[in-house]
């Protein structure tokens, strides 16, 4: 028999695996567990792991419902993962499916950034709000929006792409095909490979940079950047405000678009500092009408907003 309250909620993310367990109706988590996923994984591997990961926490007991958080983009039924941008082997996945048959419990999902929104709508940042884009930014950039407490999947399940809405399209190549999407310039990789080129071409520029990466340019990630730029590296400051500015651009594209009461924003790159953040809501406002009051604020929940987003989707599950 299930416990009728017991909750298990799993995100599926690019480069780990968490699972929790939670009451319904509470806001401490039972148990919780991290798995950082091998170089070069594949989804198997991701199913396997996280199947046994959701085991070892449930241990031996049957939840009531699973919430699914996933990393890539999700049919507009929230049953079928269509693929994954970074892992292979994703491809038309019926994950509800699959770990319905595993754990003997409903299961919902939607894709990391839907998830994260609703999160943040119900337990973070966005509380109070009516409507609410939420944008992660960290190996990519996903958005979700939520309005009166639901969550706004569009027509085919993809609506709150801004990672690849288009800022410059003369600019890099993004993973979706195109070039300058908002991805292709404000994650964490795309500034750090920025960061590189610039390396190579200016020998005397980003020592600071340098030091953190220990002489070796191909070690810069967009976390040595961003602690580069904070430490006052001017070849680190100009790469992260231009990413910066990059998303803000986007973000105030869907302000224009939609007009939200509140934009959350999440994920490792949002802890870049306060030139980061001021860089953002500066380009974010000069991109949308002066009459659109839109806060931007950071995100209330850090890393597992997409987990108490998962949460929320179980909850739904319970009625």
């Amino acid at each position: 028999m299930p416990d009728n309250n017991l909750i298990l909620a799993l995100d599926y993310g690019g480069t780990k695996l968490t699972a929790a367990t939670v009451r319904a109706g509470e806001r401490r988590w039972l148990a919780l567990e991290r798995s950082v996923s091998p170089p070069q994984h594949d989804g198997a591997y991701e199913r396997a792991a996280m199947l046994a990961l959701a085991r070892r926490l449930l241990g031996g007991a049957r939840p009531a419902a699973i919430g699914i958080s996933f990393g890539g983009p999700v049919d507009s039924t929230g049953r079928l993962v269509f693929l994954s941008h970074h892992i292979p082997g994703w491809e038309n996945v019926a994950l509800c499916d699959q770990l319905e048959a595993e754990l003997g419990a409903p299961a919902a999902m939607a894709n990391d950034a839907n998830v994260g929104a609703l999160g943040e709508y119900a337990f973070g940042a966005g509380t109070g709000c009516a409507s609410l884009l939420y944008v992660t930014v960290s190996t990519g950039v996903g958005g979700g929006w939520v309005f009166d407490g639901k969550i706004f999947a569009g027509a085919d399940g993809m609506a709150g792409e801004i990672g690849h809405t288009l800022v410059d399209p003369h600019g890099p190549l993004c993973v979706c095909g195109r070039h300058g999407c908002v991805e292709a310039m404000a994650c964490g990789p795309a500034f750090a490979a920025v960061a590189q080129v610039r390396l190579r071409a200016e020998p005397g520029a980003g020592v600071l940079l340098r030091e953190l990466a220990g002489g070796d340019i191909a070690r810069v990630t967009g976390e040595l950047v961003a602690r580069a730029a904070q430490a006052g590296d001017p070849l680190a400051t100009d790469v992260l405000l231009a990413a910066a500015r990059a998303l803000g651009f986007g973000i105030g594209s869907a302000i224009s678009l939609v007009n939200p009461e509140r934009v959350v924003v999440g994920g490792g790159v949002s802890k870049s500092g306060p030139a980061w953040w001021a860089a953002l809501r500066e380009a974010a406002r000069a991109n949308s009408l002066p009459q659109m009051r839109v806060e931007i604020v950071p995100a209330g929940l850090s890393d597992d907003a997409p987990l108490w987003g998962a949460v929320a989707l179980a909850q739904g599950k319970l009625k």
